[in-house]
């Protein structure tokens, strides 16, 4: 109850903050010319790069919205975290338990009326799966759900990783999961992959969320098991974020909503964390440095080396897959872009995208009305086919010059061979086995 109560007075004081923004905003002193495009993909020239432009049509429909809330991030910032779940889809959880004897909790997205049990899919099947990493809060929000429903839709099995102690998952030892850790994700996806090896895997982070993924694809690297990847408004200056914190209204809502949880675990952790100081925070900094860094016991450390072990861009470089990140000029909780954001990570890696739109808040992107689909999620689906459709493509095209090769080395052969004098030094590899698929999308 109290939970349900504090929500609402947030909802009440956001709304009132964004309605009194919004009003100078339209009503200025003067009249500001606005940038004409609604959308950009930012990221370095490549074959792949192309490919997405011309294939695919979702990232540029948001600009036909003409819903007048889209002007509003605070608004849609809200309806993204606090508003109903989607009734179209229901959740079988499945717990895993970790090599430390931890718990984390799968939940697989099912159709009303299938929510009592999952129907076990067979090793051999090739359905593809998404894996959806909610926010480090814990929090399952409505953008969670709507994209999981859509994600059932479109022919995908969806599964939600939850974290120890979040969102009803038992915390079985005395450990939490810092920010950037991906350890239990890995074990997750292992297990996921152990499970169902044929299918292709494709992951999906939202907000705070996407650190935690971007940790797994650095850490990993090509072997991440995972086709592609999506961030739906991430936070990539993790530390900068935290240090400055983000507008008071939702500071103190993050906070109040991460003292709630974690104090139903102040007598477990006790002998772990300072529970005081951890209920005393004034700002998500001091939190986070009472619950990983300022720690009772012999392994603390301090800010910055937190976060030279869990910035999400430590291994940023050995990212192997295409990642689309989808951010807002207007996001409320991260801050201006253009000093929040690193465009240059875009414009110089050719596996990262980043889709600008002028509007949509934190989490928010919403089209027609408030249940409608997220624009976000049909890009971000629409970038996971286009993908996979250009992988093919391009396998196609490696083998049909593979054919060509071949009969162009048996006519050189023979060449060779009547002109048995000369000598030519041969390659001792496969030239077409050494640069496989990864390299047809970055020339």
């Amino acid at each position: 109850m109290l939970e349900w109560a504090a929500s609402l007075g947030t909802l009440f004081l956001i709304v009132f903050w964004s309605y009194k923004k919004h009003f100078y905003l339209y009503f200025p002193a003067k009249t500001v010319e606005e940038p004409k495009e609604d959308y950009k993909l930012i990221c370095k020239p490549s074959a792949l790069a192309s490919y997405l432009l011309r294939q695919c049509r979702t990232f540029c429909t948001f600009s036909n919205v003409t819903w007048v809330w889209r002007t509003f991030p605070s608004l849609q910032t809200v309806v993204a975290v606090l508003g109903p779940v989607d009734k179209g889809v229901h959740f079988v959880r499945e717990y895993l338990q970790l090599t430390d004897d931890g718990l984390v909790a799968l939940d697989w997205a099912v159709k009303p009326g299938h929510h009592q049990r999952r129907r076990r899919t067979s090793s051999n099947s090739t359905v593809p799966i998404l894996l959806v990493i909610p926010n480090s809060f814990g929090k399952i929000t409505r953008n969670t759900s709507k994209m999981c429903h859509l994600a059932l839709t479109h022919g995908y099995q969806a599964v939600v990783f939850n974290r120890r102690c979040q969102n009803g998952c038992p915390l079985s030892t005395a450990k939490l999961q810092p920010y950037g850790d991906p350890n239990d994700l890995r074990e997750a996806i292992r297990y996921i992959r152990h499970c169902q090896p044929s299918s292709r895997l494709f992951a999906a982070a939202e907000g705070t969320g996407a650190g935690l993924l971007l940790s797994y694809l650095g850490e990993c690297g090509s072997s991440s098991y995972i086709t592609a990847a999506g961030c739906i408004s991430p936070l990539f200056r993790l530390q900068d974020w935290f240090e400055a914190g983000c507008p008071w209204l939702w500071q103190s809502a993050i906070l109040l909503y991460q003292k709630m949880y974690l104090s139903r675990y102040a007598t477990a952790l006790g002998h772990l964390i300072n529970t005081e100081r951890l209920l005393g925070s004034r700002t998500i900094k001091e939190l986070e440095e009472a619950v990983f860094c300022q720690t009772k016991t012999s392994n603390s450390m301090s800010w910055d080396s937190y976060w030279e072990r869990n910035d999400p861009l430590r291994d940023i470089d050995e990212v192997a897959i295409p990642v689309l990140c989808i951010c807002s000029q207007d996001d409320p909780i991260r801050g201006e872009p253009y000093s929040t954001i690193p465009f240059e990570l875009f414009e110089t890696n050719p596996h990262f995208f980043l889709l600008m739109s002028r509007y949509g808040g934190h989490c928010g992107f919403i089209k027609e009305d408030v249940s409608s689909t997220m624009w976000s999620h049909s890009a971000l689906l629409d970038f996971f086919k286009s993908t996979v459709d250009f992988f093919a493509m391009e396998e196609r095209l490696k083998g049909l010059s593979r054919r060509k090769g071949t009969i162009s080395f048996s006519i050189n052969k023979t060449m060779q061979d009547r002109a048995s004098c000369r000598k030519e030094q041969s390659c001792l590899h496969n030239i077409h086995e050494i640069y496989n698929w990864q390299r047809s999308y970055t020339r």
